[in-house]
């Protein structure tokens, strides 16, 4: 497994932070999935809109084919084994204090993001591992979990146990590991843009 290296001092956690697909399908127990939701739950957002929704399906639940469906199929190959599936969108709108009328909230994305980076963490601190999914049908997502209008569908999300890289089909086997990032002199800029890609 490639070693990772902060270049200054942080937290372990967010070096140890990765996406498996290996998983291992045990079930998990609804207090420890509350307390990932409790996590997302304090998670920072603007005008304290809390913009996040949770929409989840328990493996073997009536609820997991629907939710497992809208996986495109190479990610079906390795989620098949998550203990959770869950949809996480985001409303588009808020009433500000004083106001009567929702008016557009530009952070949603931003906010839920936010949140859902907290219940990675706090999966991690827990036992479990996450993976994001961007790789799912979001309009199918809207119709099958009733999703309204006023509400972005911004990822699918699997919970797992982590199960030894050997459990995935031998393509997915060589890709088992963490990734490296780029060095922060790629991200951050002192007093204006100077990036170059």
């Amino acid at each position: 497994m490639t070693a990772r290296n902060a270049h200054f001092a942080i937290d372990p956690i967010f070096i140890d932070r990765w996406s498996p697909r290996a998983f291992t399908g045990e079930a998990i127990d609804e207090g420890t999935l509350f307390t990932l939701f409790e996590a997302a739950r304090w998670a920072p957002s603007a005008n304290n809109s809390q913009p996040w929704r949770f929409i989840y399906a328990l493996k073997d639940s009536a609820s997991w084919p629907g939710f497992f469906g809208l996986l495109h199929e190479n990610n079906q190959r390795w989620a098949v084994n998550a203990s959770v599936l869950v949809v996480l969108v985001s409303k588009t709108t808020h009433v500000r204090n004083g106001d009567t009328e929702p008016s557009p909230l530009r952070n949603h994305s931003f906010d839920s993001g936010a949140a859902w980076a907290i219940l990675a963490l706090q999966a991690l601190r827990s036992g479990w591992r996450t993976h994001a999914i961007g790789g799912f049908n979001r309009d199918k997502a809207r119709e099958v979990l009733v999703v309204p209008q006023d509400y972005s569908v911004e990822v699918a999300i699997a919970i797992g146990r982590q199960a030894e890289h050997t459990s995935l089909p031998p393509d997915l086997q060589e890709r088992e590991q963490p990734n490296q990032r780029k060095p922060i002199g790629k991200f951050i800029s002192e007093g204006r843009f100077t990036f170059a890609e």
